[in-house]
């Protein structure tokens, strides 16, 4: 396979000077097969994920006559997958992508062999993987397989699973594929592609996303609707928990190769992660945020002159908090939609300004008022302290914080950029000790029932209805995390 190296001085590889206190979102999945030039279908799709991974980008193509063709970059899609020279190098009717912030491996510019798609040559012929989650057992896995003498080009969990496939005695590529998945623990959904088909598969809780899609004559595979909106292809279906799909250009088969299991989808991917355009489990990601400030309003009312979103992800959930409370909507806060991740060299006097960088108050409108800010989440709570600041440096009489999801207590284990448990605010102080360390009037997250019943869900009532993922807040992992089991990570304790 050929690989066109990256640059050495591409712009937007390094780490954000500036911490915005936010999860980091997994990453991002697209494939497509049966469309002539499918790199570019690919190239745009990844561009409308890239909110789930913005370090790093990798595109794999087919063609008859050039074979398998790779190109990874380090930063934004816009910035490396839009050149006509670069693309020139990937033809072909089949090819599948990968936008990365990594979760697991390692970080900085020498880590351009932990930038996927990854590839292996079988005896059946070639296959690369993208893989969006974390697998929970991948050292384990790793010691096993490198005393078998498998050797690893790169720090990612994901490559587990093409040793893993080179270990198997699968006569077929997604028999491979079906084999390596199932000593895998975890979070996964992953498009494969060999020279003439692409692969989709989703872990039997389904806790990360996947969606089909049909383009003309082909069919497309991405983590969410928004990208197929993107390149003009229909939605048709989500992928079942549990499912693989193998698509070529004459349709699509499908099978359950796993012990079933009751779905566990992320509920963090309706409050922050997925694009408010997308559809997730037949829902308006938008309508779904919007709900939940509604919820919001309701559990947690508070006399104020006007409701204001922390840009942009707060926004939806601060509409409907309006809406129910009858407090007007203001955009107190202006976000600076240019500043780019290598916008200056990051110097003392500069990481001071923090937050101004990116988001400046609206005076006009804040000056004397009591002011509800509506965020998604607080992490550590850096962020929301140097917000809160403005506000009042603005001239604000009080300061309200409402969050639209339930204090983040628990590390995430199955794709999302967690600080250790120690870091995050709602492990080691109350909601009112939250409330007296960020210097706020008032400081309200929403419950977990009531965060279900936003979402369309009866938390824990209903023994058919599908349940969420909600180890962040509640501590109930639904895969028990072993390697970090093994490093001394504690689970919660059986009340």
């Amino acid at each position: 396979m050929r690989q066109v190296d990256p640059s050495k001085d591409q712009p937007g590889w390094f780490e954000h000077p500036f911490d915005d206190d936010k999860l980091k979102e997994e990453c991002g999945i697209f494939g497509v097969v049966g469309v002539a030039d499918a790199a570019n279908f690919v190239a745009l799709g990844l561009h409308a994920l890239q909110h789930r991974g913005q370090e790093a980008g990798g595109i794999v193509s087919h063609d008859p006559q050039a074979g398998f063709q790779s190109a990874r970059r380090f930063g934004y899609v816009r910035d490396n997958f839009t050149s006509e020279t670069l693309m020139k190098h990937l033809p072909g009717s089949v090819a599948i992508g990968h936008v990365r912030y990594s979760t697991a491996g390692s970080k900085g510019q020498t880590a351009i062999r932990d930038v996927q798609p990854f590839f292996g040559e079988f005896a059946m012929g070639g296959a690369a993987i993208a893989h969006n989650g974390n697998i929970t057992n991948a050292d384990a896995l790793r010691r096993e397989l490198v005393e078998r003498g498998s050797i690893f080009q790169s720090s990612s969990d994901s490559e587990c699973i093409i040793h893993l496939m080179a270990r198997s005695m699968g006569r077929t590529i997604p028999d491979r594929m079906e084999e390596a998945l199932r000593k895998v623990e975890g979070a996964f959904s992953v498009v494969a592609m060999t020279r003439t088909k692409i692969i989709g598969v989703r872990d039997p809780l389904g806790v990360r996303p996947l969606v089909l899609g049909k383009i003309g004559d082909g069919w497309a595979l991405s983590s969410e609707t928004c990208a197929l909106d993107i390149i003009g292809a229909e939605f048709v279906r989500e992928i079942e928990p549990g499912e693989m799909v193998v698509i070529t250009e004459q349709g699509v088969e499908s099978h359950f190769p796993f012990r079933p299991a009751k779905s566990r989808f992320c509920i963090f991917e309706h409050v922050y992660f997925s694009r408010p355009d997308s559809i997730l489990g037949g829902r308006s990601v938008y309508e779904t945020r919007e709900n939940i400030g509604r919820e919001l309003a309701l559990e947690s009312p508070v006399e104020a002159d006007i409701v204001c979103p922390v840009p942009d992800s707060g926004t939806p959930a601060a509409i409907g908090y309006s809406l129910a409370s009858g407090i007007p909507y203001a955009m107190g806060i202006i976000r600076n939609q240019y500043m780019g991740r290598t916008f200056i060299e990051p110097t003392e006097q500069i990481r001071n300004m923090g937050v101004r960088l990116k988001l400046n108050v609206n005076r006009a409108l804040i000056k004397g008022k009591r002011v509800i800010l509506v965020d998604d989440s607080v992490v550590r709570g850096t962020t929301s302290r140097k917000i809160k600041e403005m506000i009042l440096d603005a001239g604000a009489a009080e300061v309200h914080f409402r969050i639209a999801s339930p204090p983040t207590a628990w590390p995430c284990f199955y794709g999302v950029d967690t600080p250790q448990r120690e870091k995050l605010l709602a492990a080691t102080m109350s909601e009112e000790e939250m409330r007296t360390h960020l210097g706020v009037d008032s400081l309200k997250f929403i419950s977990l029932d009531v965060l279900y019943r936003a979402v369309g869900e009866a938390r824990g009532r209903d023994p058919d209805a599908p349940q969420y993922c909600d180890a962040c807040f509640s501590g109930e992992y639904p895969v028990a995390p072993s390697d970090q089991i093994t490093k001394g990570f504690e689970l919660k304790a059986a009340e």
